[in-house]
């Protein structure tokens, strides 16, 4: 691994970072609106959009923005930025969140308005809700990071709640649905961990599952990892790694490097070594910091 690709969300860019010196070079600048969740696979590389928003005049903030309008898409292009391309064209979905590849020409993605969880084939067939949660008014049921355990077979995913709430989870389902049920009423789910702050990005690695938490101080803004359970059971305390994050959000881990980047809409990038691994005695570092806020993450 050499280098990362980012998004900007607000100014629609698609970035590649060189890991030795932090450099950036630009793949596209016209990713659509609000991009969120990117992955490579075989030479492609594929993000979601969350579309464009209905903006509030009054209210700047993140709060202002209301991503609920049917407009959000899953996309492509090769890794030199040219051949773009739809597999869910803009409108395919309402908000598409963290995005995560099977290996096997599968992608699966948080939705978080539609409050599901949602796949397709790279060429854009077979799209289908692998998960529907009932809506609800503080947004409990909202899908957001997304993470694929194909060894398992399993598939996670978070739901942060309302901001800054304490009443994120992280939930896990076969990647089969059960014979004879529906997205909506799978009894397969198991509910991992409960009261956490706000969890966002996650990211299995061997035997941990990963991820970023934007809740408030002390446990959130932090850079997470625990033990994957075993079949019916709950979650451990979870490890925090790194914290005072400026709303953390992309994740991308490498553990043969023992190193995690974390990005956050505060626009840095953070290098993290992970503790009894390779690099641990390495310092923290910020390894670029753009003007705008960055999403996703994935390693090139």
């Amino acid at each position: 691994m050499k280098a990362l690709l980012a998004l900007l969300i607000r100014y629609k860019r698609l970035v590649r970072i060189d890991l030795a010196d932090g450099s950036v070079q630009d793949l596209t600048d016209n990713t659509g609106d609000a991009p969120d969740g990117v992955v490579v696979e075989n030479g492609v590389v594929y993000w979601t959009t969350m579309g464009k928003p209905i903006v509030d005049p009054n209210d700047r903030s993140e709060k202002g923005r209301d991503y609920s309008p049917k407009n959000g898409g899953v996309h492509g292009m090769k890794l030199d930025g040219s051949a773009p391309f739809d597999v869910v064209p803009s409108g395919g979905l309402t908000t598409g969140k963290q995005l995560a590849s099977d290996g096997a020409g599968t992608l699966y993605w948080g939705d978080r308005e539609g409050f599901k969880v949602s796949r397709v084939r790279i060429d854009g067939t077979g799209l289908e809700d692998v998960v529907v949660n009932p809506r609800d008014d503080q947004g409990l049921g909202e899908c957001v990071g997304c993470a694929v355990d194909r060894k398992r077979g399993h598939v996670y995913w978070s739901q942060k709640g309302p901001s800054k709430g304490g009443q994120g989870r992280i939930f896990r389902a076969n990647l089969t649905l059960p014979k004879g049920q529906t997205p909506a009423t799978r009894s397969d789910i198991e509910v991992l961990w409960t009261n956490l702050p706000e969890p966002i990005d996650l990211h299995v690695e061997g035997d941990r599952l990963y991820w970023t938490d934007r809740g408030a101080p002390p446990n959130g803004n932090t850079l997470n990892r625990a033990s994957i359970p075993g079949p019916g059971e709950r979650g451990v305390k979870p490890e925090i790694l790194a914290s005072g994050f400026g709303e953390a959000i992309g994740l991308c881990v490498n553990e043969a490097m023992g190193l995690a980047w974390v990005s956050a809409l505060d626009g840095k990038i953070r290098e993290v070594p992970l503790p009894d691994m390779p690099a641990a005695d390495r310092a923290e570092r910020i390894l670029v910091s753009f003007e705008s806020a960055v999403t996703g993450l994935a390693a090139l």
